[in-house]
């Protein structure tokens, strides 16, 4: 642990967020130079609040007017989506969500896909902004084929940030090769079921931070390939968990880091999850976790029996740090909280755990065990030779500094998956005593809020919609795509922009001054 002191932090910390990602991160212009050049407000192209009349064809002529540099606004109020959108091409544009988006239609795919895009930011000024999927429609009736809430192909120099995504009837928010992306301030709450993930990333050098994930899969999950990828200030908040995987063949996964990641009533606190495959995994560092009655705590599987077994000897996975570990498992003797079930065929190799200080819920015992794993802590074994089978070690006392402290938005029960679940409101706090490196956009954050009473269209309907895609290969010159110096880390400042962007224009202030506030001594 390293501690700094007075101005030396302001000067650190740029070059220590760096050295996690491979280059900036975030939109190249700010949204308020975006709507400088053109805003493109979705009322003025057939959108109404009413939540009946479908915003699709009015969003999608919106983009087609400002997707060569300008800022798509869907003003606050509550809009019926029937018909999806693909957004596709473009540059220098944004999408500022300040309403409430509503699913009405019935198609599989994906209800807002963006794609082959840069200079991108999706955000709500007020940080309210949000997209009901209504997903219990589908899943009381066992069914996960529904659509997925968002998706990102191809995008790059981009972020998204200040908005809730709500009962996705399939994955929540997913992220396929992209690049130099920012993920920050976001409520994801699904149902407790699995197939129903949070976030899940596939990219290169992308910054996830500030965010809380319910559901009953995937938290904040990175899948191959993925290079200069940070995870940090997340609250897996009665969900399935973190995790890398699951891996198959030729997987290629590098330069990975999981931080201040806060876990609660899941599945686990972190899973690597393979059966057979190939490639390899390699320099991951997981350190400062904390979790309270989970199933599972560190879980490298590489035997898991939810896949399908994968051609190959297995993932190599190597130089994996595990430290500063704390808080309970559910039951330290039906699952202990250190499990490595590493590849007989490609043993784990320079695995280090340290600092892990984890209790159960119950019993007065927990076990760790290790199978074809080497390195230096718990049962791992030294070396790296040949495989080897199962080893167990039991511990009867309590470490002395397992006790971790709690979160106030830690729930006290899932959501289930057969009625409507609540929009959040975007949580201050994502890690017990780390402030969020951004302030939240809207002046009222923390407002609840409630869902109309508006029926959208049931999962078994017959009607099906048309799918609206728009492509253009323009860009816009005009824009400036320079950044000055100690923004954001990569991110232009956030001005105001748009006509509901109340409190936006406060936000560089907020986050200058927070940045600069309290660093007399500081932590890391």
């Amino acid at each position: 642990m390293i501690q700094v002191s007075g101005l030396a932090f302001l000067f650190l910390l740029p070059v220590l967020i760096a050295a996690q990602l491979s280059g900036s991160v975030g939109p190249l212009t700010s949204y308020s130079a975006k709507a400088a050049v053109k805003t493109c407000d979705v009322t003025d192209y057939g959108a109404v609040a009413d939540l009946s009349t479908d915003l699709g064809t009015a969003l999608a002529s919106a983009f087609a007017a400002c997707q060569s540099g300008g800022l798509v606004v869907i003003p606050q109020g509550d809009y019926a989506l029937s018909t999806w959108v693909t957004l596709s091409g473009g540059s220098a544009w944004a999408l500022q969500l300040d309403g409430t988006i509503y699913r009405t239609g019935t198609d599989a795919g994906n209800m807002i896909f963006i794609e082959h895009t840069s200079d991108f930011e999706l955000f709500s000024s007020t940080s309210s902004g949000a997209v009901q999927g209504y997903g219990y429609e589908y899943h009381v009736n066992g069914s996960l084929s529904g659509p997925r809430i968002l998706r990102l192909y191809d995008v790059s120099d981009f972020s998204v940030h200040d908005i809730a995504l709500v009962d996705a009837p399939s994955f929540h928010f997913s992220m396929d090769t992209c690049s130099n992306g920012e993920v920050y301030n976001m409520a994801i709450r699904g149902g407790n079921s699995g197939g129903l993930d949070g976030i899940d990333v596939w990219s290169t050098n992308m910054w996830i931070h500030d965010v809380m994930v319910t559901n009953k899969d995937e938290c904040v999950t990175v899948k191959s390939p993925a290079k200069n990828i940070l995870v940090e200030s997340t609250h897996c908040n009665w969900s399935g968990g973190c995790a890398i995987g699951s891996l198959g063949s030729d997987t290629d996964i590098a330069d990975v880091i999981y931080r201040n990641i806060y876990t609660i009533e899941s599945n686990q606190m972190m899973m690597i999850k393979s059966n057979g495959g190939s490639g390899s995994v390699s320099n991951v560092v997981f350190e400062n976790f904390i979790g309270h009655s989970n199933a599972y705590s560190l879980d490298v599987d590489q035997y898991w029996s939810s896949i399908s077994t994968v051609a190959g000897d297995g993932v190599s996975l190597s130089n994996m740090t595990f430290s500063n570990w704390s808080g309970t498992c559910a039951s330290g003797t039906q699952r202990g909280p250190i499990k490595f079930a590493c590849a007989d065929g490609a043993p784990c190799t320079d695995m280090t755990v340290t600092d892990f200080n984890m209790w159960t819920d119950s019993g007065s015992s927990i076990y760790y065990t290790c199978r074809s794993a080497f390195g230096d802590g718990a049962c791992l074994k030294d070396g790296s030779a040949s495989s080897y089978a199962v080893v167990t070690e039991t511990i009867t006392s309590a470490p002395s500094s397992y006790s971790a402290p709690t979160l106030p938005d830690d729930l006290t029960t899932n959501f289930g998956t057969t009625a409507s679940i609540p929009i959040p409101t975007i949580p201050t706090s994502f890690y017990p005593g780390v402030t969020p490196i951004s302030a939240l956009l809207g002046n009222d954050a923390s407002s609840k809020r409630s869902i109309p009473d508006v029926v959208s269209a049931t999962a078994s309907a017959s009607a099906t919609y048309s799918l609206i895609t728009f492509s253009t290969s323009s860009t816009l010159s005009s824009l400036s795509t320079s950044t000055p110096i100690g923004e954001s880390f990569g991110r232009p400042r956030q001005e105001q922009g748009g006509r509901e962007s109340s409190g936006a224009d406060n936000h560089e202030r907020r986050l200058s001054k927070k940045r600069h506030a309290g660093l007399d001594s500081v932590l890391l």
